[in-house]
């Protein structure tokens, strides 16, 4: 058994096999996921698992080099932002637009789901290297 954080099967494959510049979403339970594209959908219910729990976890095995919000966040949920700027320290966290945003789910490797209904509660994670 695994010792650490990140448990779930599908996450620790994808983050093992990203490379540089590859793109994870991790998604509140509302966004439309591609039909091309990967979908690792983590939710029970509502709020469960909630969006700042799995980026964390996410975040404990991941080399992330830059981030990517939409531009309404910060409007419908600063929370969400301030959280993920926090969390993401000294990583460029980039605002788009939530049009765009969704576009580039389509260049990611995944989005994963969780059952968050917080408005905008969506970043991309960007991988980086850790050499």
């Amino acid at each position: 058994m695994k010792k650490t954080l990140l448990l779930n099967t599908a996450l620790s494959e994808l983050i093992a096999s990203l490379g540089h510049g590859d793109m994870v979403v991790i998604a509140d339970a509302g966004l439309p996921i591609p039909p091309e594209t990967r979908r690792i959908d983590l939710a029970l219910c509502r709020d469960m698992p909630p969006f700042l729990d799995t980026v964390r976890t996410v975040l404990s095995e991941m080399q992330v080099e830059r981030a990517i919000i939409a531009e309404e966040t910060g409007r419908h949920s600063p929370h969400i932002q301030t959280a993920l700027a926090q969390m993401l320290p000294a990583t460029p966290l980039e605002e788009i637009s939530h049009a765009s945003l969704k576009e580039l789910c389509r260049q990611a490797r995944a989005v994963v789901r969780t059952g968050e209904f917080t408005p905008y509660a969506n970043v991309i994670l960007v991988a980086g290297v850790v050499f």
